[in-house]
């Protein structure tokens, strides 16, 4: 019995020991994006190092002298903040419909759902911008914002996991008590699909911050800039070995609202991702 629990605690201790490694091996990136805000262009240029440099106030000082980077992050955060929660909501509404709603249709609209999460959205993308154009949006948040309230792979996602978490049951005591849909919605069904709806809005957060291609092709003036189009541009303004510092230390700091997101939004994940929706 003695050899036996010695060989569980090794086997443990092999396993903790190899999730540290791998922990360590996915923090490194950050780190050397930490390290590399701290130096300057030419010396990142010859290699990388794990001892910080002394150039942080020279790059702060050439972000902030070629980008108004509080208004770059503001829209950013503006932009994320309404796509996930556009995402979220519909979605979840979608989902819940198309999964205990029986109606004509329903089985061709979820297949048509599944049929476009296989287009990829960069061959719509000169059709989207000609609309864009035809209906006067071009630097507009308006077509950055909107299209996120029809999102079939967020639908599919949230569709078989309430199909999972929610029996029927649950649902026929209110309606027998005369509670409205939207009530049934809002007060049982969104409370159970929350740890769903946290996996799937830390995705969408992450995308919308990290979106460059479509903001770039339809925002024009540099005050409307989200993050992503600002780093860019400060790329290009001078010679990208003077700037490669600077770059650094802005992606570091839009790294900062992911995080913060994800510290937030994961203790929905971990405590109820796999947690049903009837207890004993």
């Amino acid at each position: 019995m003695t050899v036996q629990k010695t060989q569980t605690n090794l086997v443990k201790a092999l396993l903790y020991l190899f999730l540290i490694l791998l922990a360590v091996l996915c923090f490194i990136p950050f780190l050397l994006m930490i390290i590399n805000a701290t130096r300057t262009g030419t010396e990142i240029m010859k290699g990388f190092s794990f001892m910080p440099g002394t150039a942080l106030a020279s790059n702060w000082n050439t972000v902030m002298s070629f980008l108004d980077l509080p208004r770059g992050f503001l829209n950013s955060l503006f932009l994320a903040v309404c796509n996930t929660a556009l995402v979220s909501y519909f979605s979840a509404l979608t989902a819940y419909a198309l999964a205990f709603y029986k109606f004509k249709g329903n089985k061709m609209i979820f297949t048509i759902m599944l049929v476009f999460m296989m287009i990829p959205a960069q061959l719509s993308m000169l059709g989207f911008y000609n609309l864009c154009t035809s209906l006067g949006l071009i630097n507009s948040y308006l077509p950055l914002i909107l299209p996120s309230i029809a999102s079939p792979a967020t639908v599919f996602f949230l569709r078989q996991y309430i199909l999972s978490v929610l029996p029927k049951s649950i649902l026929e005591a209110p309606r027998i008590d005369g509670a409205g849909e939207l009530l049934i919605f809002h007060k049982i069904v969104l409370p159970i699909m929350a740890p769903g709806i946290a996996t799937m809005a830390i995705g969408a957060f992450v995308g919308s911050w990290n979106n460059y291609l479509i903001p770039m092709l339809l925002i024009n003036k540099q005050e409307k800039f989200p993050l992503p189009v600002m780093v860019a541009s400060l790329s290009a303004v001078r010679d990208i070995t003077t700037n490669l510092g600077a770059v650094y230390l802005v992606i570091a700091i839009s790294v900062v609202p992911i995080m913060i997101a994800f510290c937030f939004l994961s203790r929905y994940i971990i405590s109820g991702i796999s947690a049903g929706s009837v207890k004993e």
